[in-house]
């Protein structure tokens, strides 16, 4: 039996062993190359370019091949979309799982998802409460989405219907009109729940869009179902920048909340609303669904979680020396953790060259930083403040729409109304990258 995560030079060896067994070539260098890029989920034009093979033979010449040796060793048709789940499931008699590279939610049941007591616990106990709203908030690449998921299957389990609206995925031209929105957020969530939409019975332009969505949740979508339900907003923060639709919508999704208290089919309602940042929005009290229910806000990783992390990577930091210095460089930033001991538990990198590279193009962060400067250069005055906080020894007050989006990107940490840059790793690059474009103006 293979351990549950195995290195590909370890599963290389499997393979070929196996394949001698039925009388099969073991895998060639390249055959080897492509299917360590197959299983890092990357295009055969990405591992070309990567292993400097030509796309046309990979394509038609080493993937056929491949493709024909593990057909025959797992008695089945393999393809590059099933070879993966294949490997898990085969090799050795269990669900090996070897790491991909770090990017988006972490999958359910997954390994590299490190719980952050005593998150996971107060927001399964709180979820399963009539009405329950439950406010999630932190940076991108902070893990929002990954706990979302899991609350959301939770509920699942416990035979809760859901309905999750990712506020990113929805076209700006809907985000901006209210009616679009509302109709749209109601068909989204009659499609989510398997139901006949019946908006048109139930849409009034008499009495305004808001109350014509209210009416089609409590009157129809709610009484079609016998059980709680979850309504998850992630990224709801997307609709600020929409600011007219948001004095509408947040009020109403605040009214939802209320409305539980004293109305009995209200209270199937569970909430869930994930955003970045505080909201900039001007919004009375009682209107903000942004100071009611239970906040969770979440922070960076820690020492022992970092530590957890790195034995699920099969990385021996015992000592915490490495965890330490990690951290010191990226803040405990759970993506940048990921990045990093992805790299390092493939053997590809040591820690001290991590830490030398890291703000240089040669580093392992170069593709997530450069996206972050590019964003910067599109927004000038956002570049000018953060190069001011950049410059600063001493905590900055921003304007609010500046902060809101800077601390989104997750570059800056908010110390009541001040600012200081997230970690050494930004403020390292960023100052580079700015000296760099001083240089060239003066010249």
């Amino acid at each position: 039996m293979l351990s549950t995560f195995i290195t590909f030079d370890s599963l290389l060896m499997v393979l070929d062993k196996k394949l001698i067994e039925i009388d099969e070539y073991p895998l060639n260098t390249v055959e080897g190359l492509l299917l360590k890029g197959i299983l890092e989920d990357l295009s055969y034009s990405k591992i070309s370019q990567k292993e400097d093979y030509s796309p046309a033979y990979l394509t038609n010449v080493a993937a056929p091949k491949l493709y024909k040796k593990l057909s025959k060793l797992f008695g089945k048709n393999v393809t590059k979309k099933t070879c993966r789940l294949l490997i898990e499931s085969k090799i050795g008699g269990t669900s090996s799982r070897l790491p991909t590279y770090p990017s988006g939610a972490v999958p359910l049941n997954s390994p590299f998802y490190i719980e952050r007591p005593p998150v996971e616990e107060q927001v399964y106990e709180e979820i399963s409460k009539p009405g329950a709203l439950i406010r999630i908030k932190a940076p991108r690449e902070m893990g929002k989405t990954s706990l979302l998921l899991r609350i959301l299957n939770h509920g699942v389990n416990q035979g809760y219907r859901t309905i999750t609206i990712n506020f990113e995925q929805i076209d700006c031209a809907i985000l901006s009109d209210l009616d679009r929105f509302l109709r749209f957020f109601c068909v989204s969530a009659t499609q989510q729940l398997n139901l006949e939409s019946k908006l048109e019975e139930y849409w009034d332009d008499d009495i305004g869009s808001k109350v014509s969505c209210s009416l089609y949740f409590r009157c129809y979508l709610l009484e079609q179902i016998n059980s709680p339900l979850v309504l998850a907003f992630d990224e709801l923060n997307q609709i600020f920048e929409h600011p007219q639709v948001a004095k509408d919508v947040l009020p109403l999704f605040r009214s939802w909340y209320e409305d539980a208290k004293i109305t009995p089919i209200w209270q199937k309602v569970r909430l869930i609303v994930v955003h970045s940042t505080e909201v900039y929005i001007p919004l009375q009290i009682y209107q903000s669904p942004f100071n009611v229910g239970l906040p969770i806000q979440l922070k960076s990783f820690n020492l022992n979680q970092v530590k957890k992390l790195a034995e699920q990577y099969q990385l021996d930091w015992r000592s915490g020396e490495e965890v330490q210095q990690l951290i010191n460089l990226v803040g405990g930033h759970p993506a940048l953790i990921q990045i990093a001991l992805y790299h390092l538990s493939r053997q590809e990198i040591t820690l001290k060259k991590v830490l030398q590279t890291a703000s240089t193009p040669e580093g392992i962060y170069h593709h997530h930083l450069h996206r972050q400067w590019l964003t910067l250069q599109q927004e000038p005055e956002l570049a000018e403040f953060f190069n001011l906080l950049l410059q600063s020894n001493q905590p900055v007050k921003l304007k609010p729409i500046v902060a809101y989006k800077l601390s989104s990107m997750g570059l800056i940490k908010q110390i009541g109304n001040e600012a200081v840059v997230s970690c050494q790793l930004y403020q390292d690059y960023f100052t580079q990258n700015f000296i760099q474009i001083d240089s060239t103006t003066k010249l």
